[in-house]
């Protein structure tokens, strides 16, 4: 039997990590006739690291090209690589290294997301779309993926299945931040800022837009919102329609906590001290009501 462990190791190159095949090789395309992916969910921030990038293509130039399409005119559409072009922009370059390739409309979606998903930090508002647009993407194509997943689970199910293949993510997890994208903009702001919980974010996804903004007003207003507030909502508006009064008193319910019961024992040794032997409980107690009853007139 042949000893493998002499064999060298095939590293992938950029062009297989790209998906390129072997027929494509890389141009210069003006920066200028490639405009960006219509309803890209990722953002380009000038942040840290994109300094950073900044200062890599300053010295070294755009090592890796990006990947474009023809946009069946003069121009081109970028699938992945905006912050690579964005960076480049910012040096001053008038031309990127970019492989163009023949893509639908759906596998460009596919590709785009495949291409940027795997990014570090993304928020919780570009994965939902992201995710959204490829699930979309892949119910265009008639989900050729679901056929290998079994023809007794939903649908939806087979499809956010393989969404997540390679993600490192479950499907429900798949699912939940394709909720995200039924939130109000103020609302999914928040997600994004970490000022509203992911899990109360999805179950709020949930509830119509008008009362999600009453939601918004609420938790801008008190600075919080609670799973149970949220759970009680919608179990009302399972039962009819709600307004935001009615909305901000199942809120309050919520939140009303009952007082814990205080008991005062006063031992036998006590009140022997104050009382003669001969009162009985019922005595001793009537004698301290009316004491009470004269101290608190006297704080008042």
């Amino acid at each position: 039997m042949k000893n493998r462990s002499g064999e060298k190791i095939k590293l992938a190159s950029i062009d297989e990590l790209l998906g390129v095949v072997n027929e494509e090789s890389a141009m210069e395309i003006d920066i200028d006739k490639i405009h960006a992916f219509k309803d890209h969910p990722f953002k380009v921030l000038d942040d840290d690291k994109m300094a950073d990038l900044v200062e890599s293509v300053k010295h070294n130039g755009v090592l890796t090209p990006v990947l474009l399409r023809s946009d069946g005119e003069d121009g081109y559409e970028m699938i992945s690589g905006h912050r690579r072009m964005h960076a480049a922009m910012l040096v001053g370059l008038e031309t990127i290294p970019a492989i163009v390739r023949e893509l639908s409309d759906d596998d460009a979606v596919i590709a785009m997301v495949d291409a940027n998903i795997q990014r570090e930090e993304l928020l919780p508002s570009e994965k939902g779309f992201a995710y959204k647009m490829k699930q979309d993407a892949m119910k265009h194509q008639g989900a050729r993926n679901d056929l290998t997943l079994g023809q007794n689970v939903p649908k939806f199910k087979r499809t956010t299945e393989a969404i997540a293949e390679g993600t490192g993510e479950s499907y429900k997890q798949i699912q939940r931040y394709i909720r995200l994208t039924e939130l109000i903009p103020e609302l999914l702001d928040m997600v994004d800022a970490k000022k509203l919980n992911f899990t109360i974010a999805v179950d709020i996804s949930y509830i119509d837009k008008e009362i999600q903004k009453w939601i918004f007003e609420y938790i801008k207003d008190t600075g919080f919102i609670k799973p149970k507030q949220i759970t009680a909502l919608r179990k009302q508006l399972e039962q009819g329609p709600v307004n935001q009064g009615f909305m901000i008193s199942i809120f309050n319910s919520c939140m009303t906590v009952k007082a814990p019961e205080r008991k005062v024992i006063l031992s036998g040794a006590k009140l022997t001290k104050y009382f003669p032997e001969n009162y009985s409980e019922t005595e001793m107690e009537k004698v301290i009501e009316d004491l009470l009853e004269q101290w608190k007139r006297e704080q008042e």
